[in-house]
């Protein structure tokens, strides 16, 4: 994993300098092991996250078709409490949504205190999909990086945690991929004839990727760049950065429930001893 934020040089990231592949020292079974233990830590730390009330949670998953977005929500996630978790897959935009600001839809799917939001695709196809394909002019979509950065620092000045993480995939994996799509009948409904031809534009998609990894990853809001080549390190790479940037925060929500229960056993006694004595 390569984490990525604000670099005062504003030297561009280069993907290609990036591995798809997971390190030679982890094996599956380790994987598999470790990510158990994060998936019993996590659900631990989001019962003190949902307790306290202090904190919420943003996922961003981006990445190519196939890099495995909907994977990395079922195998991670899945080690959550569905109770205040809530994914949402951001598609093209409606009517209605076109009529408002580009930020507006995401916006209102954003975390409660307490809660998980999981993006599938995010506020980043307006920077991605409408460039690549010219659905917008350069001046406005160019205008959308600051935006995007001042969004995402009003939600961490309000107790946000936001983590963005490129499902980095190979060209040959993609392929792969997307051809055993195609032959499952279980997963054919998934492809489409739009996924082969955005493969045309890889070099474009990289370029824009780069762009919007660059200049948008800051200290508050980083971007993480996971290996997905292989599925297995994909999932335990995203369950360990959800796990570590939660445990820093883990006394502070204790304390607060602390404080709750105090309070609650005070009125709870105050309450018996009124119906002892009328």
């Amino acid at each position: 994993m390569t984490i990525i934020t604000f670099d005062k040089t504003g030297e561009k990231v280069k993907l290609g300098d990036i591995s798809e592949d997971p390190p030679k020292n982890v094996t599956r079974e380790q994987a598999a092991e470790e990510l158990a233990e994060l998936g019993q830590e996590m659900f631990e730390l989001q019962d003190l996250l949902w307790g306290a009330r202090t904190h919420s949670v943003l996922i961003v998953l981006q990445g190519r078709d196939s890099a495995g977005k909907d994977g990395a929500i079922k195998h991670v996630a899945g080690y959550l409490n569905p109770r205040g978790v809530h994914v949402t897959s951001f598609g093209v935009p409606t009517e209605e949504e076109r009529e408002h600001d580009f930020l507006w839809r995401i916006h209102y799917h954003a975390p409660r205190k307490g809660e998980f939001a999981i993006f599938n695709r995010s506020h980043y196809e307006d920077v991605l999909v409408v460039r690549v394909h010219d659905l917008v002019p350069k001046e406005m979509w160019g205008e959308r990086y600051g935006h995007i950065r001042d969004f995402e620092e009003l939600l961490t000045e309000h107790g946000t945690i936001v983590l963005k993480f490129f499902l980095h995939i190979s060209k040959d994996e993609q392929k792969k991929r997307l051809l055993a799509r195609e032959q499952d009948p279980r997963t054919a409904w998934k492809i489409n004839a739009g996924d082969w031809e955005d493969r045309e534009l890889w070099d474009e998609y990289t370029d824009a990727y780069e762009d919007a990894i660059s200049r948008t990853a800051t200290k508050h809001a980083p971007w993480l760049v996971v290996p997905a080549d292989a599925k297995w390190y994909r999932n335990l790479v995203v369950a360990r950065a959800v796990t570590e940037a939660m445990r820093p925060h883990k006394k502070t929500w204790q304390a607060r429930l602390d404080q709750v229960g105090v309070k609650k056993k005070s009125e709870l006694e105050t309450y018996m001893r009124t119906k002892k004595n009328p």
